[in-house]
């Protein structure tokens, strides 16, 4: 048997009423390892290509690794996965908390959802009993933080991880995210949505069983030291200003996403720098279960008409609901991060759909009337938080529209607002201004689940003076760059363990020896990045069944013809032929057809996934 797994997966037919539980194969767990790669490989052989992700076709997966409640630092997370509501390819978020921890100590290590419950339920996994209860007391009348209080003064357990969904999630707002211990989101591509599109209001797990690892002494000696470096220079800026230290910073880049990413700084920034945010608004810093970090600033605002808002303010949601729409309030800030929060809906996503309102309310295209009569302009604090509201639930013509998203708000808005709707294959941009940073730009548009900054790390090359941020030069060099913090990024997704410690491994060989004392299944530094690559291919060919198109790998036409007016980045735009010559050369070195940038018979051999070819068209591949 290997160890750290629990291995066992529980298969709800929520439609039918019937739950199966089975052991997942050895195979599987060494060709996979989990999270992220046990989800790739189940939404490739059990979901239907082409089905609508908010019917009851849509399969919904709650993953972990094989480390959570062993001494592994930041080893408490979870990964939800399905086919995205929002961009319609492959789906995945993932979250820290208690949540991960719960779930592996109550008895499982996959949780597979199908089908649409008759009426509103959560589900309870308790010590390996799998139970539905009746959620008609919750659903539509409390949010994700009430919920979790509920089901946690419910069995008298302060202890039971709770993941759970808001009034914007069960309005299918199709970026819905999923809350767990208040200050933790499975926050991207609209997991939330799917869970509401099943009637599911809350999972949540409590537990007693052991955890056990094949080599006890030696793995308790390496993960007491990655312990300690946890404390070392690694993480200190996590530690101390938490990641909006990354405010200044980009600033000084020109990489700070100003009103809608028109600029890319602004003279306002410090006021929502981590800088002045510790010295004025953090109240208490917090960690997650088996983390040594500690990186969760919470924040509290002090006056004014939001007074005793509280939530946990990063660089995301800072950027998303602050200076993209021209906000420095920190107090309407708090307040709109915490209304997401309660309500679920991803703050990054929430936030450049208010920005992209805002653009539109500016031009015209969406008026006082659409917007529940606020004045929806750029740097309106109060609009802002009103207008968050209206999305979370739907109450107004604009704010229903915007739950869609900026992809189908701009089609169905027309003019020329595709142009700023800041997304890419659905999923609206996190907080880096890309005329800035040329390797993230081709970094982001080719990553698997749509606009974003944790599927490679693209932009680190950018920022250290690696390439000329400002060329897209060097193109077979930053392809590289590019891949190799890709398939590192999807074995960090699938242990699953925090990319804040990504720093603290002096090796591959060490990363895949944490594997190994865990599991007593020998590995490498070269075998562990061919699992990552193995991962990525395959959701890769998941988003090619799906209709993906090398035309869909792009960025907003904002980023190719519009340059900055100031700052370090003025007058700079995205060279189109560049872009797409970064974009062949990373096909070329992933081993892809360079024209189409779909996966090759020769390489999905080279990775033991030939039943790929044998399940889709295999002419696409030989194009």
């Amino acid at each position: 048997m290997v160890k750290g797994y629990i291995s066992k997966c529980a298969k709800i037919d929520l439609t039918r009423d019937k739950i199966e539980v089975f052991n997942l194969p050895e195979e599987y767990l060494k060709n996979y390892i989990g999270g992220y790669g046990f989800a790739a490989k189940t939404l490739w052989d059990e979901l239907k290509p082409g089905i609508d992700p908010l019917s009851p076709d849509n399969i919904l997966l709650f993953n972990i690794g094989p480390f959570p409640g062993t001494y592994l630092p930041t080893s408490s997370k979870y990964g939800v996965f399905a086919k995205s509501p929002l961009t319609g390819l492959f789906g995945m978020s993932i979250s820290s908390g208690s949540v991960g921890q719960q779930m592996r100590q109550a008895g499982l290590q996959q949780l597979q959802f199908y089908g649409k419950a008759s009426k509103p339920i959560y589900l309870f996994v308790d010590d390996g009993d799998i139970q539905v209860h009746d959620a008609k007391d919750m659903w539509g009348k409390l949010d994700s933080w009430q919920t979790e209080d509920k089901i946690r003064e419910e069995y008298r357990d302060e202890r039971i991880g709770v993941a759970a969904i808001g009034k914007a999630s069960e309005k299918l707002s199709r970026f819905g995210c999923i809350t767990n211990d208040r200050n933790r989101q499975a926050g991207r591509t609209g997991m939330g949505a799917v869970m509401g599109s099943k009637n599911l209001k809350a999972l949540a797990f409590r537990g007693t069983h052991e955890i056990e690892v094949a080599k006890p002494k030696e793995w308790k000696a390496l993960a007491l030291d990655l312990i300690k470096r946890c404390q070392g220079p690694a993480t200190l800026k996590y530690r101390d200003l938490g990641t909006p230290i990354n405010t200044l910073n980009f600033q000084k880049l020109g990489c700070l996403p100003v009103d809608n990413f028109r600029e890319g700084t602004s003279d306002r920034a410090l006021e929502i720098s981590g800088e002045i945010m510790a010295e004025k608004w953090v109240i208490k810093k917090a960690a997650c279960s088996n983390c040594p970090i500690g990186c969760d600033h919470l924040c509290l605002a002090k006056e004014g008409p939001y007074k005793g808002s509280i939530s946990s303010v990063d660089f995301e949601s800072l950027f998303a609901l602050g200076c993209c729409c021209g906000v420095y309030d920190m107090n309407a800030i708090i307040k709109a991060i915490e209304m997401c929060d309660r309500h679920t809906i991803d703050t990054i996503s929430g936030g450049l759909c208010v920005s992209f309102a805002m653009e539109c309310f500016e031009k015209g295209y969406i008026t006082k009337e659409d917007c529940g009569g606020i004045d929806l302009k750029f740097g309106n604090a109060d609009g802002m938080v009103s207008f968050v509201d209206q999305i979370c639930s739907r109450s107004t013509k604009a704010g229903d529209l915007l739950a869609e998203g900026t992809r189908i708000a701009a089609q169905k808005i027309g003019k020329d607002s595709m142009k700023f709707a800041m997304q890419s294959k659905g999923l609206e941009l996190p907080g880096y201004h890309l005329t800035a940073l040329k390797t993230a730009a081709v970094g982001f548009a080719v990553a698997i689940r749509g606009a974003c900054h944790l599927r490679n790390a693209a932009y680190s090359p950018d920022q250290k003076g690696t390439f000329d941020r400002f060329k897209e030069d060097r193109a077979d060099e930053r392809a590289k760059e590019i891949i190799k913090t890709e398939d590192n990024y999807a074995v960090i997704d699938s242990y699953i363990i925090c990319k804040f410690t990504r720093g603290i491994y002096k090796s591959d060989d060490e990363l895949a020896q944490v594997y190994e004392l865990v599991t007593g299944i020998p590995f490498t530094g070269k075998q562990l990045n061919k699992t990552g690559e193995r991962i990525v291919n395959l959701s890769k060919c998941f988003n090619v069944r799906e209709g993906w198109k090398r035309a869909d790998d792009t960025l907003p036409e904002r980023f190719f013809s519009e340059p900055q007016t100031q700052g370090p980045a003025k007058g700079i735009v995205i060279d189109r032929k560049g872009f797409e010559d970064l974009k062949t050369a990373y096909y070329k070195a992933r081993g892809w057809n360079e024209k189409t940038g779909i996966p090759t018979k020769e390489k999905l051999k080279e990775l033991g996934l030939d039943f790929v070819l044998g399940d889709i068209n295999q002419d696409i591949y030989t194009a």
